[in-house]
C-alpha cells in the first residue's frame, strides 16, 4: 500500500499537465471539479465496462465520457450508473447502460466524494445513492475519485458535515438514537435526513432511489478505528449500509489551487 499523504501538503511524483490560462486559484470550486473529472476520464479505455458515479463532481465525467463517445475516440463503453440521476444524465447523453447482474465486473468506476481522509478513506452519499454507489464501486477493478481540494479532511466526518446510513423506514427514529448512542464518545448528533415539500410544504423524510431513508452523523472528534466502526454500524438490523468508503479508491484526483495532485493507493 502506498504511503498516507498529507491532505494540505498536495505533492505529487508525476504531476498532470494542466492548461496555465487562467490560474487554478483563480477558479470556481465547479471548475476544479471539471478538471479532476476530465483528468480521470483519461483513465477511460475503449471497451470498458464503466462505473458512472452521482453527484456534482461526476457529472462532469459522465458528460466527458459522451463527448468522446460521440468524436470516435472512445467506442465500445457500457456504463454503470450508481442513481437513476446518472441514469437519466447517461440516457440523454445516449452512452449505453447496463448492470451488475449482466456485468457483475467493472473496469473502471469514477466517481466524487464528500470527504477523503489521508488513508484515501472516503465519505460518500450526501447525495443519498450511497449503497448504489458501494454496489458498482466495490464491483471495480480500479476505483478513480475525483474532488477539489475543500473535500480533504484530516480524518473521516472531520468537515463536520454528515457521515450518511442508509436504514430502512420501520422504526427509523429507534435506528437513528442506536447509531447516536454508538458514536456518543466522539460527540455524535444523528439526524434523519429530510427533505422540504414542493412549494414550501411540511418536511417529510427523504427517501433513497432503494425506498430507505437516510440519517446524517455529525461528529465533533475522530470515531477512531474505521473498521470497528463499520463492523458496529451494520450490526444494527435497521442499516441497510453506511457511507465510509473504506479501502476502495485506488487512485485519487484533486483539483487545486496548486494543480492537480495524482495520488495512486499502490504507489
Amino acid at each position: 500500500m502506498g504511503s498516507a499523504f498529507d491532505p494540505f501538503v498536495m505533492v505529487t511524483e508525476e504531476p498532470a499537465v494542466v492548461n496555465s490560462p487562467p490560474p487554478l486559484s483563480n477558479l470556481t470550486q465547479e471548475e476544479l471539479k471539471k478538471i479532476a473529472a476530465y483528468k480521470a476520464v483519461e483513465f477511460v479505455e475503449s471497451g470498458m465496462v464503466i462505473g458512472l458515479g452521482t453527484g456534482s463532481t461526476a457529472k462532469h465525467a459522465v458528460a466527458r465520457i459522451s463527448e468522446l463517445l460521440q468524436e470516435g475516440k472512445l467506442k465500445d463503453i457500457i456504463g454503470i450508473p450508481t442513481s437513476t440521476t446518472t441514469h437519466e444524465q447517461a440516457v440523454s447523453l445516449g452512452i449505453p447502460l447496463s448492470d451488475l447482474d449482466s456485468h457483475p465486473v467493472v473496469d473502471l468506476s469514477i466517481d466524487g466524494a464528500d470527504e477523503v481522509d489521508p488513508a484515501l478513506n472516503l465519505v460518500k452519499g450526501r447525495g443519498g445513492s450511497l449503497l448504489r454507489e458501494k454496489m458498482i464501486e466495490g464491483a471495480s477493478k480500479k476505483f478513480v475519485v475525483i474532488v477539489d481540494e475543500s473535500k480533504l479532511v484530516k480524518y473521516i466526518g472531520g468537515s463536520g458535515l454528515a457521515v450518511p446510513v442508509e436504514v430502512v423506514p420501520f422504526c427509523c427514529d429507534f435506528t437513528r438514537g442506536k447509531l447516536e448512542e454508538l458514536f456518543r464518545e466522539a460527540g455524535c448528533v444523528a439526524k434523519l435526513r429530510m427533505k422540504i415539500g414542493s412549494n414550501g410544504g411540511d418536511a417529510t423524510p427523504a427517501v433513497t432511489d432503494n425506498g430507505n431513508y437516510v440519517v446524517d452523523l455529525y461528529l465533533e472528534r475522530d470515531i477512531g478505528d474505521l473498521e470497528a466502526a463499520s463492523e458496529k454500524i451494520l450490526r444494527f438490523p435497521g442499516v441497510v449500509e453506511h457511507g465510509m468508503f473504506l479501502g476502495m479508491a485506488t487512485t485519487l484526483i484533486v483539483a487545486g489551487k496548486f494543480g492537480v495532485t495524482v495520488k495512486d493507493r499502490f504507489g
